[in-house]
């Protein structure tokens, strides 16, 4: 596979279609993005365009569709806030480094060959912090909902203003927004085929208050600059590199996530299968650019890559087509912008919140585990009320001891120990008299499955209830895994056995079982005539051996 993407000239209409339709669905989302960052409607277009021209190129997804994202506006919102509160002058210029600074983090995932394993986490994490996520977003336009600017403070700081808020609402501009939402909600399913709701919605709203609000004082984007955007000078401010590099790493992350999902979605959709590390590094490198020239983060978006793969789009041309498509309204007809109500952006953003919250299975979820369904819940109030990454972090850690444990609960059935033919093991005829004639002298000591850390308690206890025994067979003939934790309880095992004076055996053991058994030098404890042998041969030679000293 080449450097750049997959880019086909055999579906150049679909392609084609398919871009132009999925950039006529990313003009209001990107304006909408842009300004509910606080970086403005300019950098949420050039973000669109910067971020969906170098993913199509250079990413590893033919269809996705890259631009700012719900669930990167949250993160981007929060870093020019904290930058912008702290240094008034250079605070959005540091903002535009971190995402420079998220690009490379991607691009450093990609090139370490990470892909495969960022999505790797639990559906309950992805879908409470995606619901969380949703939730921050809903919360954030509540002050532009109501005709007024985001409170300081992010979610808590508008949290507690919201008595303020509804005290000091402008009815003209909730009534817009009130409109907007409404629009995008109940469009009909046949009218969405011919026109995006939320350009629709943009539309309607902006013509709506300057026929009938026209002498209202409304707060509207503005002009925006119509030439290409100047290049950002990387600036790090001292004391914050730290801090920097951490949203950087956030950032980067969410992004990283936001896109390999979508690619799965485009994957399930198109049949084929995406480079999850070239995916990366064209995300990473899209980030990059839309940072050095002003843009906000962006990652794979949903909506507009199964829009763009609904209208017939199939290769990267798409992609382009899209970006290209975008950049020439910028240049040529941005002045048409300056006139767009800033509530009917919040409530175009604030319907995207909406969708992005996992409402089947936060409806489903305690049906399916009460376990899984608090985790969720516990991951939509940390991401809510503390961090996106505290709450993945602990998410993740959280489900995974459940998972070990739950492990561990069904590998630990694979310990057993028996010392008569009734037991549970699947033995032969032959071995099962051999241990009713050993009359509970010998001992038939099997592991089974892989055995993870967590066994090597159900080992020692298993060992430790053996009382009367004279010659123990240790049987790893169906052990698929043997990790270190097991190892280690298996030759404290067979130590004590030996230095008790048993006749000990393992048998079975083969490739990295006993390449490990090996390594710890287990064997050297033992004669090779007890390890090279099979387990009925070692049943056998222990039966000989007990009989030997009863004579």
């Amino acid at each position: 596979m080449g450097i750049t993407n997959r880019i086909s000239l055999q579906n150049v209409r679909g392609d084609v279609f398919g871009g132009v339709t999925a950039a006529v669905i990313a003009l209001p989302m990107a304006l909408a993005f842009g300004v509910a960052s606080g970086a403005g409607a300019a950098s949420g277009l050039w973000g669109a365009v910067l971020v969906g021209f170098f993913a199509a190129l250079f990413g590893g997804t033919p269809t996705l569709i890259s631009e700012p994202t719900g669930p990167m506006t949250v993160v981007m919102t929060t870093v020019i806030a904290t930058f912008t509160a702290a240094h008034p002058e250079e605070g959005l210029a540091m903002a535009f480094t971190v995402v420079v600074l998220a690009g490379l983090f991607q691009m450093l995932f990609g090139v370490l060959k990470l892909g495969r394993y960022i999505t790797m986490m639990p559906y309950t994490v992805i879908s409470g912090f995606m619901s969380g996520i949703g939730i921050i977003l809903i919360i954030l336009q509540v002050g532009p909902f109501l005709g007024q600017a985001i409170p300081p403070g992010g979610v808590l700081g508008t949290l507690r203003s919201i008595p303020m808020l509804l005290a000091q609402i402008q009815p003209v501009e909730t009534f817009l927004a009130v409109l907007t939402v409404a629009i995008i909600w109940f469009t009909p399913a046949r009218f969405k085929k011919l026109v995006p709701p939320q350009l629709l919605a943009l539309v309607v709203g902006t013509v709506i208050s300057l026929v009938a609000f026209g002498e209202a004082d409304i707060r509207r984007i503005g002009v925006i600059p119509s030439g290409l955007p100047p290049l950002q000078m990387l600036t790090f401010y001292p004391g914050e590199i730290q801090r920097m590099v951490f949203y950087g790493a956030v950032l980067g992350m969410l992004g990283c996530i936001d896109a390999l999902l979508t690619s799965m979605v485009a994957d399930s959709l198109t049949r084929t299968e995406h480079n999850s590390n070239k995916e990366l590094l064209g995300q990473g490198l899209g980030n990059v650019m839309s940072g050095l020239f002003g843009g906000i983060a962006g990652a794979g978006a949903t909506m507009g890559t199964v829009v763009n793969i609904q209208a017939g789009g199939r290769s990267a041309l798409s992609g382009l087509t899209r970006a290209i498509v975008l950049m020439v309204v910028i240049l040529g007809a941005s002045g048409l912008a300056a006139s767009i109500p800033m509530a009917v952006l919040a409530g175009i953003a604030l319907k995207v919140g909406i969708d992005i919250i996992d409402w089947g299975f936060l409806k489903r979820a305690h049906l399916l585990s009460i376990k899984g369904a608090a985790i969720m819940y516990g991951v939509i109030l940390l991401t809510v009320l503390v961090d996106l990454m505290v709450a993945v972090g602990i998410g993740v850690f959280v489900a995974n001891f459940l998972t070990i444990e739950r492990m561990n609960a069904l590998e630990s059935k694979g310990v057993k120990a028996i010392s008569t033919g009734d037991g549970e093991l699947d033995l032969t005829p032959e071995e099962k008299l051999l241990l009713d004639q050993g009359e509970g002298k010998v001992l038939l000591f099997q592991l089974t499955g892989a055995m993870i850390f967590g066994v090597a308690k159900a080992i020692a206890r298993e060992h430790n209830a053996i009382t009367g025994c004279q010659s123990i067979v240790f049987d790893l003939g169906s052990v698929s895994h043997l990790g270190v934790t097991a190892a280690l309880a298996l030759e404290n095992a067979v130590e004590e056995a030996v230095e008790k004076g048993r006749n000990v055996y393992v048998v079975g053991a083969t490739g990295s079982t006993r390449k490990r058994l090996d390594s710890l030098r287990i064997f050297r404890l033992l004669d090779p005539s007890h390890t090279e042998i099979s387990r009925l041969e070692a049943l056998q030679a222990a039966l000989v051996e007990l009989r030997a000293t009863a004579d």
